[in-house]
């Protein structure tokens, strides 16, 4: 192939094939899924793969990671509707701001978004918390982004770091990482990582742009006739939304208590499992957030069935990232680039960081930036004996959040929320991601010398 090498030839493929796929993104608007596989078709037949494999691969790969993925992205937004129409999540942010008061309110927010964001995907957790932002600024007279950048950075660290979050799991299935340690060791970067990038950076940024709350939202969101009594109350709450998150991290610690052939390590591990844990909060769910506040069997089912077309999407993106992974492995890409690391002793957990750091400013979407990172990143663990996989997931979650810009519907839903210019969105909104992205690192770095 014009004297190249084929592992050259392979680079320069899967390089083209990137670009494309990020055009076919951006400036062709075609949606994420249709270009992931028109860019997973493109890169099999071009490295040369055998024509009956190409699309065997893709399919191969959007199953293994549906299979598992598909079914956990379904319940946990399931668990996430029922606790924003009970008002389990307002129930949460009052109890916050009753108990931090007004001059730490903005700390309160932070810690309401970490609390609800875990079952939910960022852009709900967004739409669910916003009237929060609004309330709170109303009734506390604190400036609107001195509130809204602590949720923000809440709901953006869970949501690149701590599993069952679409990019997280995604990442431990490739790196076939434990969802337990990936969950624990997640708490600990993410707590700090949020705590600098929103709180402190958001109480630095509002002096010079506070934000000003649409009139038109304020109308809609901030209403005095919640029925107080009807709320599922805080500790309820926070044991239903929590409890999937204490069933696997108690198979974690059953894991490492006891033997392998031990009777309650082998039923912890069934009831620890992501479907089964995630399956368990919603059936408790279904009475804390639906019987117990007085809705109607009929109203359960409704408000079910409408919180799955949102998702429909977002499903079949992370299948197609899935497929493309799969293809970067089969044709070889993925060996060669893990063989260019180890000659070039990157650290992986640096390189995963940074691969998916590329493809979510290229792309905008953190989700596509996991898939596509760990499956590049992959290879990797092979060559390189003793590479902690759960903080190469924190990595590549950690990457995919930075700098969020133009091509991302997250930078254009905060902006119109908060009604702010372009380049004020860039200071506070983008420079918020972009902390976050590097702290994280700058944590999982540091753990990585312990664990």
């Amino acid at each position: 192939m014009f004297g190249l090498s084929r592992e050259t030839y392979l680079l320069l493929d899967a390089g083209v094939t990137i670009i494309g796929l990020v055009l076919l993104i951006t400036r062709f608007k075609i949606h994420p899924f249709i270009a992931l596989t028109i860019a997973a078709g493109f890169l099999g037949l071009t490295s040369g793969m055998p024509t009956e494999l190409v699309m065997k691969s893709f399919q191969d790969g959007f199953g293994g990671v549906l299979g598992f993925v598909g079914i956990v992205l379904g319940l946990g937004t399931m668990l996430g509707k029922l606790m924003a129409e009970s008002g389990g999540a307002d129930q949460i942010a009052q109890t916050l701001i009753r108990s931090f008061g007004r001059e730490r309110v903005h700390w309160a927010m932070m810690l309401a978004a970490f609390l609800v964001g875990l079952p939910l995907f960022f852009e709900i957790g967004f739409v669910l918390l916003v009237p929060l932002v609004y309330i709170v600024a109303r009734r506390s007279g604190v400036s609107i982004v001195k509130i809204g950048i602590p949720l923000l950075a809440g709901l953006s660290v869970v949501h690149g770091l701590v599993p069952p979050h679409p990019g997280p799991l995604l990442a431990i299935s490739v790196f076939g990482a434990d969802i337990g340690k990936t969950i624990f060791y997640g708490l600990i970067v993410g707590l700090p990582t949020a705590a600098i990038a929103g709180p402190i950076y958001g109480a630095y940024i509002a002096k010079k742009i506070p934000g000003r709350a649409s009139p038109e939202l304020v109308e809609q969101f901030v209403r005095d006739d919640v029925d107080a009594s009807r709320l599922p109350s805080f500790k309820v709450t926070l044991v239903t939304i929590l409890m999937p998150v204490f069933l696997m991290l108690l198979k974690a610690l059953a894991d490492i208590a006891l033997p392998e052939q031990n009777v309650v390590r082998i039923w912890m591990d069934l009831i620890g499992h992501p479907i089964t844990s995630l399956l368990v909060a919603l059936l408790l769910a279904f009475y804390t957030f639906g019987t117990a506040v007085g809705f109607s069997r009929e109203k359960i089912v409704t408000l079910v069935n409408d919180s799955l077309a949102p998702v429909a999407a977002i499903v079949l993106i992370v299948g197609a990232g899935g497929g493309f992974k799969q293809m970067l492995v089969a044709s070889g890409v993925g060996n060669v680039i893990g063989n260019m690391a180890v000659q070039a002793s990157v650290s992986p957990i640096l390189l995963a960081w940074l691969v998916a750091a590329v493809i979510r400013i290229a792309t905008g979407s953190a989700t596509v930036a996991t898939i596509t990172g760990a499956g590049i990143v992959v290879p990797v663990i092979a060559l390189v004996p003793g590479v902690n996989r759960e903080l190469l997931v924190l990595a590549t979650g950690a990457g995919s959040v930075i700098l969020s810009h133009v091509n991302d519907a997250g930078f254009w839903l905060v902006k119109q929320y908060f009604n702010m210019t372009v380049a004020e969105t860039f200071k506070t909104w983008s420079m918020m991601e972009t902390i976050i992205s590097v702290v994280g690192l700058g944590f999982i770095m540091l753990l990585s010398l312990f664990v």
